[in-house]
């Protein structure tokens, strides 16, 4: 028997296999049978009816790949990463559940039915099958993923902002009845206006799906003076922490002030995370004749060259220990950073060598336009 033809007359029996395999993830265990094949049959059906149909070497290849013409409506493979990325299981889980479903059918085939002729034929243009479905269900499951990032992010941003007020009004009460110290009032201020700024960021960040485009509010700012409030700010809240600071040259310049503050916090914020608890981090802002560059160093673990652009992906954090014992950051920092610094038409870098961490933004020294009335300045990235 041909395999395309097993594939509908046995089907039963190959879903009763699928099935079995998907109870076996803790996530589906509590599954009922009909959500768990859900749209195997379907994508069964469509592979038996591909398997009768004549095909270009071209076209075998670019299956294999995963890189057949788009079909104009929703395939049953895509579906099935849909509906497997809201049912919690990981990408590993997904792509497992095909290997065995391509395990069972050439099993249960082999085992029911002497191979004949065209079989090597029918196998390969299987796994072409397998292969294209695997790439289309693994795009739809990361795609509805990171919808659901999106979605949390926007919840966070919008949840604490609240808090956030009642937090900003109690400093103004104080700050008008005097209750505390002046400059305790102002350093509270402050650090309640940069929480809204970061709050502000992280929701046009998602509404823009991760870094798809930013508004910077550029003015003619000296940010030797923006680093060392932001270094300020740091210190008041990690006063446990080494921080030096250091700034060196002409470092005026049309800049979103609040971005490259943020950007700055997110850097030293990282080296006190993943830093030497024993060894100060240092910031400096240098001068130079086109650009102004900002540094942030600790001691740590040397990172390799490789891994430094995947620091930078949104949602990801390094794997190891890490000198701070917080867990439940997103992984946005160097990301955040990143953005910030490319909106401003520069860039930022990391290295590490002899036991020291560095990330070095550079911002070009731009005349930009109405930077004088702080009018929005707003750049794709």
């Amino acid at each position: 028997m041909r395999l395309a033809t097993f594939l509908n007359v046995a089907q039963e029996q190959i879903l009763d296999a699928a099935e079995a395999f998907a109870k076996t993830i803790p996530a589906l265990h509590q599954t009922d049978s009909l959500l768990l094949r859900d749209h195997l049959p379907h994508l069964l059906d469509a592979i038996s009816a591909d398997l009768r149909t004549s095909q270009s070497r071209t076209e075998a290849i670019d299956k294999s790949e995963g890189n057949a013409p788009q079909s104009s409506w929703q395939t049953s493979a895509q579906t099935h990463g849909l509906m497997r990325a809201r049912a919690g299981i990981d990408i590993e889980q997904l792509v497992a559940e095909f290997r065995a479903l391509r395990s069972s059918v050439l099993r249960l085939w082999g085992e029911s039915y002497v191979p004949e002729a065209g079989a090597i034929e029918d196998i390969a243009r299987f796994n072409e099958a397998i292969d294209q479905a695997v790439a289309e269900s693994v795009r739809f499951y990361a795609q509805e993923r990171e919808r659901w990032r999106q979605i949390f992010l926007s919840v966070l941003g919008h949840d604490l902002r609240g808090p956030l007020n009642a937090i900003g009004l109690t400093v103004e009460l104080m700050r008008l009845g005097a209750t505390a110290p002046a400059a305790q009032t102002a350093l509270l201020s402050r650090g309640v206006k940069r929480l809204t700024s970061l709050l502000d960021s992280l929701l046009e960040y998602s509404r823009a799906s991760l870094g798809a485009g930013m508004v910077l509010r550029a003015a003619q700012v000296d940010l030797a003076h923006v680093c060392a409030e932001e270094i300020e700010l740091l210190r008041a809240a990690h006063p446990e922490a080494l921080s030096d600071y250091e700034a060196t040259g002409d470092t005026c310049g049309a800049f979103d002030a609040s971005r490259v503050g943020e950007a700055l916090m997110n850097l030293v914020s990282n080296a006190i995370k993943h830093g030497d608890p024993t060894q100060a981090s240092l910031a400096r802002v240098e001068g130079h004749e086109a650009f102004v560059r900002i540094t942030v160093e600790n001691a740590g673990d040397e990172i390799a060259v490789h891994e430094f652009e995947t620091l930078f992906e949104p949602l990801r954090q390094r794997d190891g220990p890490s000198a701070s014992t917080e867990r439940t950051h997103l992984g946005l920092g160097l990301f955040i950073a990143r953005q910030i610094a490319r909106a401003h038409g520069g860039e930022i870098t990391g290295a590490s060598s002899e036991g020291r961490i560095r990330f070095t933004i550079d911002l070009p020294r731009l005349s930009w336009p109405s930077a004088d009335a702080n009018d929005d300045v707003a750049l794709q990235v």
